[in-house]
């Protein structure tokens, strides 16, 4: 069977083709063997493993790359009201975990009631359905094909061609599905109507929770919330959310991104976080939003490109995530999230990042310190710090803030206009301009009593984590792009005897402002064409890489975690 490495260069490809099935290596047949007293005989070579042996085998061996982590946090100062809505607001997120799985696949229970093997249950569970998240979609389930590039969004025939040439009011609607009238043609679903039992159930849990909420405005927002479920319109409930300063819990809910949609990028998927508020670390991050304007200003790019003013009622504050459901379930975990996506939301009125800090130490303590262990030098691996991890993705989401929602030629946005390179793009944008944010406020001393060997070195160490995601995840796809361009500019070093790696602080900060400004300006060009050419160069893994990324699945260091969570496991 081939290593892990060797089917995620299969899935990515030169080309980045994101459905790619490596094959298992047929055996090798026995050498000839003479029984005793007998003439000699070749022995038959053994007959090839079947299929299902082979993806059952595969399924096993895959699981392992996810290490469980029990989601918990301290609900003691929450009051009895308030432990009741978090038992509601799961019940509403276990609805959105459904109906994820209807977009992403189709019918759960038949998928995984079909399924004998434990092992390969488990792993549909965790990755919503029969396809790999982190191998390419590679499919592992016998009789079940590629991925649609649409996931269960668009008839599964339908062409790219057909959905353009279709006149339908809403086809490009983040809120509905396509599928196919009795005739064949094409007809458009929204959201509220294809899935309207299950999200009239999730809006009267939203419902029956506002009753319970303590803070009014939390309570405002989850009526809003509850109506927009049942009517497609988000946007009052995303402005509602914006203006939410002291709820000490929280939710986000409903369909919010757009990863699922690997066609056009175009449809929303649902998901859920219920979340609780860290009061003292959030204390500690409010003020970094007020450097927003003039770290845009700053930007390394000409002034069209930087012309757009961050909005001003940004948020940043730190959670303990006690639940996830849906897409920000599948696969790889967010540990930090920026929303609304909603451009007229975001200038309006900016966005908030919430950072999810008992994931984020999660992933810390199991992969990333073991990954330094591996592939850092051990003079910089002093530098690897919880602290640099967390101020690392807290400013990634900061940066989705800055640089440029329009394109420049007054087409659109620049999601519409990179469609389904848009997401990869973006998170490679926000990555490179969060270390921007980090270089800039650690100069103007705004960091307190950390060096920028900690940050660079702790982000060089994340680009492994991540790039072990694969072809099928935009960030996975935006940190192959990134460390080929640093390894191309020189800004870290491997050892060739050690096979250790270490940073070159000033290479390294050349490289950034030249891939910040490459970056912006693709986006603000919407220069599709330009995107997909880069992606083809640099989002690919070269051999050196390779070995390892191979090194680390040697080593047993888990590629990312999966949650006991629930009610039980909080003690509702």
């Amino acid at each position: 069977m081939r290593t892990g490495v060797e089917r995620l260069l299969l899935a990515i490809g030169a080309t980045m083709v994101l459905a790619a099935c490596g094959q298992k290596d047929q055996p090798a047949a026995t050498a000839p063997t003479a029984p005793p007293a007998a003439a000699p005989v070749e022995a038959p070579a053994p007959a090839p493993e079947s299929p299902d042996n082979a993806m059952t085998q595969y399924a096993s061996e895959r699981l392992g790359i996810y290490t469980p982590v029990r989601l918990s946090a301290d609900l003691s100062h929450l009051s009895a009201g308030q432990r009741e809505m978090i038992g509601l607001l799961i019940a509403a997120s276990d609805i959105m975990d459904d109906l994820f799985w209807q977009q992403a696949y189709g019918d759960r229970d038949e998928l995984l009631d079909a399924i004998d093997h434990a092992d390969t249950r488990e792993f549909a569970r965790i990755n919503y359905g029969p396809w790999d998240r982190l191998d390419g979609d590679r499919s592992f389930v016998s009789g079940v094909g590629e991925k649609p590039k649409g996931a269960n969004f668009y008839p599964p025939d339908m062409t790219r061609a057909e959905f353009e040439a279709a006149d339908l009011e809403g086809k490009s609607s983040l809120y509905s599905i396509l599928r196919r009238d009795a005739d064949g043609a094409l007809r458009v679903l929204r959201y509220s109507e294809a899935y309207a039992d299950e999200l009239g159930r999730a809006a009267e849990l939203l419902r029956q929770a506002s009753q319970l909420a303590e803070d009014e405005d939390f309570a405002g927002y989850l009526r809003m919330r509850a109506a927009a479920l049942l009517s497609d319109d988000y946007q009052p409930s995303d402005l509602a959310w914006m203006d939410m300063k002291s709820n000490p819990i929280d939710v986000v809910i409903g369909p919010i991104e757009t990863y699922e949609d690997k066609l056009f990028g175009a449809k929303a998927a649902f998901e859920s976080y219920v979340l609780i508020k860290d009061l003292e670390w959030s204390a500690r991050l409010a003020r970094y939003t007020d450097f927003l304007p003039a770290l845009q200003e700053g930007l390394p790019v000409a002034a069209e490109y930087k012309a757009e003013v961050p909005g001003t009622d940004s948020d940043l504050n730190a959670y303990d995530v006690v639940y996830y459901a849906g897409d920000c379930n599948a696969g790889s975990k967010t540990i930090a999230i920026n929303l609304p996506n909603d451009e007229q939301v975001q200038a309006q009125k900016g966005t908030r990042r919430l950072q999810l800090k008992n994931a984020m130490r999660a992933k810390f303590d199991e992969i990333l310190v073991p990954i330094s262990e591996v592939l850092i030098a051990e003079d910089q691996r002093k530098y690897i710090t919880f602290d640099a991890f967390f101020a690392n993705t807290m400013f990634h989401e900061v940066a989705h803030g800055l640089g440029i929602r329009n394109t420049l030629d007054g087409s659109g946005t620049v999601r519409e206009a990179l469609q389904d390179t848009a997401s990869a793009i973006e998170e490679g944008k926000a990555d490179i301009l969060g270390l921007y944010m980090i270089t800039s406020l650690h100069k103007q001393g705004e960091l307190g009593d950390t060096t920028l060997e900690e940050y660079y070195v702790t982000f060089m160490a994340s680009i492994f984590r991540s790039v072990r995601f694969g072809a099928s995840s935009a960030h996975g796809r935006a940190n192959m792009v990134r460390f080929n361009f640093f390894q191309d500019a020189g800004a870290f070093r491997r050892d060739p005897a050690s096979g250790l790696y270490s940073i070159d602080m000033d290479a390294m900060q050349k490289a950034m402002t030249e891939l910040s400004r490459k970056l912006l300006t693709l986006q603000g060009d919407g220069d599709y064409a330009g995107v997909q050419q880069l992606l083809a160069e640099l989002g690919i893994v070269r051999p050196g890489l390779a070995a390892d990324l191979q090194r680390l699945a040697d080593a047993e260091i888990p590629v990312d975690v999966v949650f006991e969570q629930g009610a039980e496991v909080l003690g509702l």
